[in-house]
């Protein structure tokens, strides 16, 4: 009897493991959260991501929290921070002050955004009298200051407030002109939609780093409001796979990790080999993904690597 060697593999199979991530974190409120934060940083520090982002609450509402933990992170572990600042109710004296503050602690790396008003979503920007206007005058600033890595967002589907795609793309672009180092995107779920994106900031001239941002589902109704939010659209597939999970948490979380890494894997097909994932401060589901991609920690790559030699 002759005997045929199956032809499939799965879609995650032939990933060479040259793919880069990063991680965002959200500073904790309380005990129990600053623990669940630190077991996460702790979680993922294996996979040697380029660098960690530290988020900053609506009108500075989390300088502190965020700077101790941007902070702890540089003191107590071997990853690169990113300190999240904006220039929501702040005079540029102030906005200066916490920068220079990062410097002196060895924070090279900040991710400036222009921030969402602390009123809400349905307020209007108002910039500070004396502050910053918008994130390309910040980065701007931060480049007076010192010679920051300078992070800034991008919105594949065009920020809420922006008149149309192409005032969006002029925006991004100001930020680079400015001396923006790298972009990262709001969360999208259609490899499409950023792959469209791209297309759009490379006709308008811009040749640089535009890092797409993945969002692991863990509760899909947070979700829905996170992307009503920002101006992101969930397909009505992602509604059907979800459907019936509130209360199967382990079922859930295999589905999420099965549908990011999906995600990333059509955009690695199309030549995208650098991730950055919005990880809520949990691992398991991050993790999860990146050894699908073929990121794995270090000693354990080299294992796979000999083993596949022999």
């Amino acid at each position: 009897m002759n005997v045929v060697t199956p032809s499939y593999r799965p879609l995650f199979a032939d990933l060479p493991g040259d793919i880069e991530v990063s991680f965002e974190f959200f500073p904790p409120r309380t005990e129990a959260m600053e623990r669940t934060l630190w077991e996460s940083i702790t979680a993922l520090a294996p996979l040697a991501p380029k660098f960690v982002s530290v988020t900053y609450g609506a009108g500075g509402s989390t300088r502190e929290r965020t700077h101790n933990t941007v902070t702890r992170i540089l003191s107590e572990t071997s990853l690169a921070p990113a300190a999240h600042l904006t220039c929501v109710a702040a005079s540029r004296d102030e906005v200066d002050a916490v920068a220079r503050a990062y410097w002196e602690a060895g924070v090279r790396h900040i991710v400036a955004l222009r921030g969402d008003p602390p009123e809400g979503i349905d307020a209007r920007f108002q910039p500070h009298p004396q502050g910053y206007r918008n994130a390309a005058d910040l980065v701007a600033g931060l480049r007076r200051i010192a010679p920051f890595e300078i992070s800034v967002g991008a919105y594949p589907e065009c920020h809420p407030d922006s008149p149309s795609r192409i005032a969006d793309i002029e925006n991004l672009k100001a930020k680079f002109d400015a001396g923006a180092t790298r972009a990262i995107t709001q969360f999208f779920f259609d490899p499409d939609v950023y792959l469209r994106f791209l297309d759009l900031a490379g006709a308008a001239g811009l040749d640089v780093d535009i890092v797409p941002g993945i969002l692991p589902v863990s509760n899909f109704a947070q979700l829905e409001r996170m992307a009503g939010m920002c101006g992101a659209s969930v397909p009505h597939w992602m509604a059907r796979l979800f459907e019936g999970l509130d209360g199967r948490p382990a079922t859930r979380q295999l589905v999420a990790a099965t549908v990011a890494a999906e995600q990333c894997a059509r955009l690695y097909e199309r030549g995208i080999r650098q991730f950055h994932f919005y990880t809520l401060n949990r691992a398991e589901l991050t993790s999860a993904i990146c050894h699908l991609l073929g990121v794995r920690p270090a000693a354990a790559t080299a294992a796979i690597k000999a083993e596949t030699k022999a």
